[in-house]
């Protein structure tokens, strides 16, 4: 029996998605370092390729900015999901706002240069995966008795959110988690605080 070599379709396409993989792996890279308008051309010479293969995967910034961020918010949704079989209804949803709060200081800006970009864009659908996510461990918590019955996941978002533009300069000092801490805290339904 010999061995066939694969279909050269299949070869092409195994290439267009390594291609598609390293052109996002460096917009991260490029994009944390110069923010969201930094140079597509830096992102493909980066990735390794040439600008036109950029631009057949990703036509404009606004598509590479929705790729790589909706590539991160599956991430962080995939995250909620897995966690939702945890034992513990609080420190799942700990544990996620954790997720949430690095994914938003990670991604501040990208969210918003595409909003600015594509006004009936990507935006909206990315916040409602969000908010989803948020949802469903936040009403398991609130079923099991442990979190505050009169929080919405849309106050919890706002709270985490408002932690991550607070302290967009903080790096080193440990504030992002000791408000989160501070929000997890308050999360916690009264009844269970005077435990």
């Amino acid at each position: 029996m010999t061995d066939t070599p694969a279909p050269a379709g299949h070869a092409r396409r195994t290439d267009a998605r390594a291609n598609r993989e390293r052109l996002l792996a460096a917009a991260a890279e490029v994009f944390a370092e110069a923010g969201p308008g930094a140079s597509l051309n830096e992102i493909a010479r980066r990735a390794g390729v040439g600008p036109g293969t950029l631009y057949r995967h990703f036509p404009n910034r606004p598509a590479l900015l929705t790729a790589l961020l909706r590539d991160r918010i599956e991430t962080l949704c995939a995250r909620a999901e897995a966690l939702r079989a945890a034992d513990s209804p609080d420190d799942a949803l700990a544990e996620w706002l954790g997720a949430f709060l690095t994914h938003a200081r990670v991604n501040q800006g990208m969210g918003g240069a595409l909003l600015v970009e594509e006004a009936a864009g990507p935006g909206l659908d990315c916040h409602r995966l969000i908010l989803d996510a948020a949802t469903g461990l936040l009403t398991r918590a609130q079923r099991h008795g442990s979190a505050r019955a009169d929080l919405t996941a849309e106050d919890l978002l706002q709270l985490v959110v408002g932690i991550a533009l607070s302290t967009a300069r903080d790096e080193h000092s440990g504030q992002p988690d000791r408000l989160l801490a501070l929000v997890v805290d308050a999360v916690h339904s009264p009844s269970r605080r005077g435990l």
